[in-house]
């Protein structure tokens, strides 16, 4: 599978034989086992690297790296100073030539390491990954949702106006087809009514049907609904809702258990709480820059140590970010007694610090 083409056709034939391989390192930590036994071959695992762990994402079949990349660029200011148009990081210049220059080589690392999952929810997440893999998609897998003209908007929760969206993004961004259509939902996704689903999930399957997405999902924040979801429309493949440094299985009635239940592939966004987890400012230049890179890997290191979880995506503002959460997926998976307590430490330190709009984290402490 190329950019260079693939009519839709094809791709279909294609989609409907999903990858499948081995992973790396310690990929099957506690994840539920296959239906099907994974060949013992690396060969059908996109863009593998030896250094890299890779995890089955539930019923799509593909082997998708242990990290992976969250669309978010909330500092790269850092990084491109001065290219925030106003003060909210989704207004940043996307024609600025040092911008598209960083998102470049952020992604160009992410491909040497082996990461082979990007994540984009925005139309300017879209626009810009989608122009940092020209002439590459074959390294990488996309995940596509245009929020701006989703469920989140009354006027874009009919089937008819959910599959303009996807017209239209995939025109602007000159996209053949998406590997994950995920629409997000309002993070209170019990809000909707059960016509609203019903719609998006007709959206959904009519562009998987149509070739226009390999693999269907959502994005949700909220437990209860996401479970009635994914139990009653197996058509679902992928989920994408928060798992931080904190979040933990419920004894009993754990969503976890529902994920494996129904083989759903599972991303996980906000590991770091934002950036709350951190106490410098990202810069490679802060004087706590190494201990923040060590909380980082803790936490991608806890997170993994659940296998239900496909892979976190955190944003990423550098090439040293994406060494950084590479090298955790190498380390030794369990933490230690002290390695805990400081990551437990770091955790309430951020949920004392956590902006008003992000204080809904805390309902993620038991899942």
């Amino acid at each position: 599978m190329t950019e260079s083409r693939m009519d839709r056709r094809g791709f279909v034939r294609g989609a409907a034989a999903t990858a499948a391989g081995i992973a790396a390192g310690a990929a099957g930590l506690g994840a539920a086992k296959p239906k099907e036994p994974a060949p013992r071959t690396t060969s059908s695992i996109l863009n593998y690297n030896e250094n890299m762990e890779y995890r089955r994402c539930g019923k799509t079949g593909l082997m998708v790296s242990a990290v992976c990349l969250g669309g978010h660029w909330k500092r790269v200011d850092m990084m491109v100073p001065g290219i925030f148009k106003e003060k909210g990081w989704l207004s940043a210049d996307l024609s600025d030539p040092n911008f598209k220059k960083n998102r470049y080589e952020v992604v160009s690392r992410l491909i040497e390491v082996g990461i082979n999952y990007i994540d984009a929810c925005t139309w300017e997440e879209v626009m810009a990954y989608s122009e940092a893999l020209r002439g590459r998609r074959d390294k990488m897998y996309l995940g596509f949702s245009w929020y701006q003209e989703e469920m989140r908007k009354p006027n874009f929760r009919t089937a008819t106006a959910l599959l303009g969206t996807l017209e239209k993004g995939m025109g602007k961004a000159k996209l053949d087809y998406v590997d994950l259509w995920r629409i997000t939902m309002l993070p209170g996704s019990s809000k909707h009514t059960e016509g609203e689903v019903e719609e998006m999930i007709k959206a959904l399957e009519q562009a998987k049907k149509q070739g226009k997405a390999r693999f269907i999902g959502l994005s949700s924040h909220d437990r209860p609904h996401i479970k009635w979801m994914i139990e009653k429309y197996p058509q679902i493949d992928v989920i994408v809702t928060p798992y931080t440094a904190k979040t933990k299985a419920m004894p009993e009635d754990s969503l976890f258990d529902a994920i494996r239940k129904c083989d759903v592939g599972f991303f996980g966004i906000k590991p770091f709480a934002g950036t709350s987890l951190f106490q410098g400012d990202s810069a490679p230049s802060s004087p706590t820059a190494e201990e923040d890179d060590r909380l980082a890997r803790l936490t991608i290191r806890h997170i993994l140590a659940n296998g239900v979880i496909t892979a976190p995506i955190p944003g990423l503002i550098n090439p040293h970010q994406v060494d950084n959460v590479a090298k955790a997926v190498m380390e030794r998976r369990e933490l230690d007694e002290k390695e805990k307590a400081d990551l437990e430490a770091a955790a309430n330190r951020a949920w004392a610090s956590l902006p008003a709009n992000y204080e809904w984290l805390k309902n993620w402490e038991y899942v």
